[in-house]
């Protein structure tokens, strides 16, 4: 496959689940910002999350100059100018897929490009009414189509293995910044004053991530740090969880051309990594510097497929 082909691929797949991501964000962080705050404020940390995780809120504070549900909506959903947006996600991975329409299967071109065309049509007044939940519902279920129908209809080729790196290589980075965001702003297990808040915290984070049900099937009782941490981070059941993300991209990047020994034997080391790493020991590191630490790690196992097979130069991960 040429090496441009599979950049478009790969970026195709990293956009869509970057949109999604983004979707799953801003969903917590509103739902969370509506909830009592028992003297933590009135909601603005929770309106800013998806803005620190991103990047953008030096961004956003110069054109909209204070934190409201609305205006953060609008900016991380239809603002064309916020290159962060999903609007510029969706239209990006369009663009990508409408490169590689021989590549890739009808299906997944008529859902990427019917998702599009639905963003595209989509207005202000339209995306208010409806709400916050109504828009990310939406969103989550069309990419959720599209891998539908790359499950179902493509062929288990180079571009199959493609799609597969952008997407868990997206997801894995999305998963650690959304705990380590949701730690930061939470601090210590305080729950004697809060049970109820730290209850629905971490819960949040778990709805946030598809993994609740996982999580109340492999533990007992109320979400705590070390739990949570443990399963979003190390526990190879959970499809969001990091460990799961990193031994699919260490199994593809096997399947592909020996020329990427370095991403291959980097993915390897990244998993072996995790497979023999218990949350104990995350927690003695210090589970922010442990993220910090695995959030450059994969940025260099993007860098490294990017060499070996992309032709492009990497895009920066939001």
């Amino acid at each position: 496959m040429l090496s441009r082909t599979a950049a478009d691929i790969y970026w195709m797949a990293r956009y869509l689940e970057r949109a999604e991501n983004l979707a799953r964000m801003l969903d917590v962080s509103h739902s969370l910002a509506l909830m009592p705050q028992d003297g933590r404020g009135d909601g603005l940390q929770e309106l800013a999350m998806p803005l620190l995780i991103t990047g953008t809120l030096d961004a956003y504070l110069e054109r909209h100059g204070e934190l409201d549900a609305g205006r953060l909506l609008h900016f991380f959903a239809v603002d064309a100018d916020n290159p962060a947006s999903i609007y510029n996600c969706l239209r990006a991975a369009r663009g990508n897929a409408h490169a590689v329409r021989g590549r890739i299967s009808a299906d997944m071109w008529e859902s990427v490009n019917a998702t599009w065309l639905e963003m595209r049509g989509m207005s202000a007044d339209e995306l208010a009414n409806n709400g916050v939940s109504h828009f990310c519902e939406w969103l989550k279920e069309r990419v959720q189509l599209f891998h539908g129908a790359t499950e179902s209809t493509l062929m288990r080729a180079n571009a199959y293995r493609f799609i597969r790196l952008g997407t868990f290589i997206e997801r894995a980075d999305n998963t650690l910044r959304l705990l380590d965001a949701r730690h930061q702003l939470m601090g210590r297990d305080v729950p004697e004053e809060s049970p109820a808040h730290v209850y629905y915290e971490w819960s949040a984070l778990l709805r946030a991530l598809s993994a609740f049900e996982a999580y109340a099937t492999l533990y007992r009782g109320s979400p705590k740090m070390a739990s949570v941490a443990e399963l979003l981070l190390l526990r190879a059941e959970v499809p969001r969880s990091l460990r799961t993300c990193v031994t699919v991209l260490s199994q593809v990047l096997v399947e592909l051309p020996s020329t990427g020994r370095p991403a291959q034997r980097m993915a390897a080391e990244l998993e072996a990594r995790l497979r023999f790493t218990s949350i104990s020991e995350v927690l003695e590191a210090g589970l922010e510097d442990w993220i910090t630490d695995y959030i450059e790690q994969l940025r260099q196992l993007g860098d490294a497929i990017n060499s070996a097979y992309l032709e492009t130069t990497p895009e920066p991960v939001a």
